[in-house]
């Protein structure tokens, strides 16, 4: 028995093999698994879900298909698909999860996050993210136009691109404070994020013992993907796209 995790796929008809890869990682790593978390930038944009194409209608089918042969599928919103509604987790035969989220796995409290909260030195980029998920401005960005929303939503990676060119890289990861908070206020005792695309597992030595923090990797010119076993051991993952005959590499724990 078995659950997955991922995260920031930035799925984009610009990215055939990633999209490829995935496809092929339903159809076989998830296939038979418990469940399936899928924790954020799930898509490279989402501009709501009255904007779909034959892009995402392909990939929610996949979905749909894993789901309907008794996998269960958890997604969490992302800085870049944040605008995922209920009408794509009916399509897709899914759930939408809170960011944070406490989840029982095999008996253990995980905690799930996306990951860009815990970012908290980057100032200009929570100010953002707080109005960006505000329900009032999603109600005007969604009373738009799709090619109106899409305008909008190619000025937003715009400026975010130029903005994090100047930015150095520390000012981006997860900062330490906000990282030991979230432990404190969910009482876990491992955390699992994406966002920062650092794969990675982190230790913390406290007085209740080991803290774990597992960052998942982006899917770039590899896949990543924790496994956890209902024996709570698990396995950081990563294979090559689109060779996806390459054996799994770990980092177990």
């Amino acid at each position: 028995m078995s659950t997955l995790f991922i995260s920031d796929l930035h799925l984009d008809p610009s990215r055939p093999a990633t999209a490829r890869a995935f496809l092929s990682f339903l159809s076989n790593t998830a296939n038979g698994a418990d469940a399936l978390y899928i924790l954020g930038d799930f898509f490279e944009a989402w501009i709501g879900d009255d904007a779909g194409t034959a892009f995402s209608d392909t990939i929610i089918t996949g979905l749909r298909t894993l789901s309907n042969s008794g996998t269960a599928i958890y997604l969490q919103h992302g800085n870049r698909d944040f605008l995922l509604g209920q009408r794509f987790c009916t399509e897709a035969n899914c759930s939408l999860l809170p960011d944070p989220c406490v989840i029982d796995c095999y008996g253990r409290a995980l905690l799930l996050m996306h990951g860009d909260s815990l970012c908290t030195d980057d100032t200009d980029y929570i100010e953002l993210r707080k109005q960006l998920r505000a329900p009032q401005w999603q109600a005007q960005f969604l009373a738009q136009s799709i090619e109106q929303r899409q305008l909008i939503a190619q000025q937003l990676r715009a400026a975010s691109s130029a903005a994090n060119s100047n930015k150095s890289q520390d000012i981006m990861d997860v900062n330490g404070d906000a990282v030991a908070a979230s432990f404190e206020q969910h009482g876990v005792d491992l955390l699992i994020h994406g966002h920062t695309h650092r794969p990675a597992i982190h230790e913390y030595p406290h007085h209740n013992g080991l803290r774990k923090r597992v960052v998942l990797g982006d899917w770039d010119d590899y896949a990543w993907s924790l496994c956890y076993h209902d024996d709570h051991s698990y396995q950081l993952e990563h294979w090559a796209i689109p060779q996806q005959a390459i054996a799994p590499q770990t980092i177990t724990s």
